[in-house]
């Protein structure tokens, strides 16, 4: 891999590096297709959550209802979180990922 530095002087847009955008496409791009996008990040991104929610779960061994009774959260939560209805945030989000990594011991801090 090659390194190459280069100065740009931003009075100047000329002197700007040429990159690998479209313009055209950029220019085009209307609100509308933007909010599509988004929506659509934003639903892959519930997608992830329910997974991994999910996912944490099952390396547990545990029912929803005996998840949710651990970590004393509601049947409905654990739920809405596993089909990608609601996504864990915040401390439910830190508790997951702590769960995740070291089950054992933060269910044994839980207890």
């Amino acid at each position: 891999m090659t390194t190459v530095r280069t100065k740009v002087d931003l009075s100047n847009p000329s002197s700007l590096p040429k990159g690998r955008i479209r313009r055209a496409f950029v220019d085009g791009t209307r609100d509308a297709d933007i909010a599509a996008q988004q929506s659509l990040d934003d639903a892959e991104g519930m997608g992830d959550a329910a997974k991994f929610a999910r996912r944490v779960r099952r390396r547990l061994g545990l029912t929803q209802l005996e998840f949710s009774q651990r970590i004393d959260v509601s049947l409905d939560t654990i739920r809405n979180w596993e089909q990608g209805k609601r996504c864990p945030t915040g401390a439910a989000k830190t508790l997951l990922k702590i769960l995740d990594r070291a089950p054992e011991a933060t269910l044994a801090v839980l207890t």
